[in-house]
């Protein structure tokens, strides 16, 4: 069973990705730093041995035909839905084995904090590696007792209180952490 490691995607185009930091900086601007950060962490982590990558990409059909992410990744459609429909689909359908899902908009992103993740998960039921803005920027679960029916249910996406809701979606399951890191929403975190 190969650790999988999947990256949330989506097509880099002016008014489609980092909408919030584009009111600030520009909507062309914003999807340039987003494809050349999602760029930068895909050769950072996509083509290590320890895990499978794969791309999970949004819109479904311009992402699986983009020329813009590296054709020697496996591509997987995120299909429709909110984030945690999303990363639930990913987690439920994927191979067997651990799966560790991450964003690409979080430049703090190394190998070393993904093999750490699958450590985790070694000793834990699921995995997070918290934002400060109280979010995070990747979740993990081991899958052994399956993918809980109501994981993500009732999650306010995009608050202070995303990964307070989330753990409450995994009354049973033993949780990791990972360290801190900042993910790019705003031209504060831009900064």
């Amino acid at each position: 069973m190969t650790p999988q490691l999947y990256i949330m995607l989506k097509e880099p185009r002016p008014g489609r990705v980092k909408t919030r930091l584009g009111r600030d900086i520009g909507m062309v601007p914003a999807a340039w730093w987003f494809r050349h950060q999602t760029r930068a962490l895909i050769r950072h982590v996509g083509y290590d041995p320890r895990w499978q990558a794969v791309l999970a990409v949004s819109p479904d059909m311009d992402g699986l035909d983009s020329r813009i992410w590296p054709t020697e990744i496996p591509r997987w459609p995120q299909g429709r839905g909110n984030l945690g429909d999303r990363m639930g689909r990913v987690l439920r359908h994927a191979p067997p084995g651990p799966v560790v899902i991450i964003g690409a908009d979080i430049p703090g992103i190394t190998p070393e904090l993904i093999a750490q993740a699958f450590r985790v998960l070694g000793r834990h039921d699921a995995v997070f590696g918290p934002a400060p803005d109280g979010g995070y920027w990747l979740v993990g679960l081991k899958r052994v007792r399956g993918v809980p029916a109501k994981l993500f249910d009732g999650v306010r996406w995009s608050t202070n209180r995303s990964l307070a809701d989330t753990l409450k979606t995994l009354p049973d399951h033993s949780v990791g952490k990972l360290p801190v890191l900042r993910d790019v929403d705003t031209v504060a975190d831009f900064a």
